[in-house]
C-alpha cells in the first residue's frame, strides 16, 4: 500500500461515521393534533367594503350637487351682470362733423426728397453676377453691359 491509500480509507471512514450519527438521530416524533377551527373575516370584510363603497358614492353625489348648484349661481351673476351692463350701455353716435366751416389743408414743414435717376445703363452699377462671380466678370463687362 502507499501513503495515499491509508489517508484515503480514514477520511472514507469519518464520513461514514457521520453518515451513521446522522442516521441514528431520528426528528421527534410529532403528536396528532386536531387542526384548530379558524374564521374566515370575508363576511366582515365584505361588510365593511359595501358601507366603504356608500360612504364614496354618496361623497361623490354630493361633490356633484354642489358642483352644479355653483355652476347655476355662477351663471345667474353672470346674467345679472350682462343685465346690467345692457342697462347702462347707451348708444352714443358720432358727432356731426362742422360743415360750416370750409376745409384748409396744411402745407407739410418737411423737405422735399430730391429724385434721383436710376443708372441702368453704366457699368459702376451694382451687378449680382459681377460681385459674385469674380472670375465671369470681364466677360460679363465686355458681353452683358455691352
Amino acid at each position: 500500500m502507499t501513503k495515499v491509500e491509508p489517508l484515503k480509507e480514514r477520511a472514507h471512514e469519518k464520513t461514514k461515521a457521520a453518515a451513521a450519527k446522522n442516521v441514528t438521530k431520528a426528528p421527534p416524533a410529532k403528536e396528532n393534533k386536531k387542526p384548530l377551527e379558524f374564521k374566515l373575516h370575508s363576511g366582515d370584510r365584505a361588510v365593511k367594503r359595501a358601507m366603504f363603497n356608500y360612504s364614496v358614492a354618496t361623497n361623490y353625489y354630493i361633490m356633484k350637487l354642489q358642483k352644479k348648484q355653483e355652476e347655476r349661481l355662477q351663471k345667474l351673476i353672470e346674467e345679472e351682470e350682462i343685465r346690467m351692463l345692457r342697462k347702462e350701455m347707451v348708444p352714443k353716435a358720432q358727432l356731426m362733423p362742422f360743415f360750416d366751416r370750409p376745409f384748409l389743408p396744411q402745407r407739410s414743414s418737411r423737405p422735399l426728397t430730391m429724385p434721383k435717376e436710376p443708372s441702368f445703363g453704366s457699368v459702376n452699377s451694382t451687378c449680382w453676377t459681377c460681385v459674385f462671380n469674380n472670375q465671369h466678370y470681364l466677360y460679363h463687362i465686355n458681353h452683358a453691359h455691352a
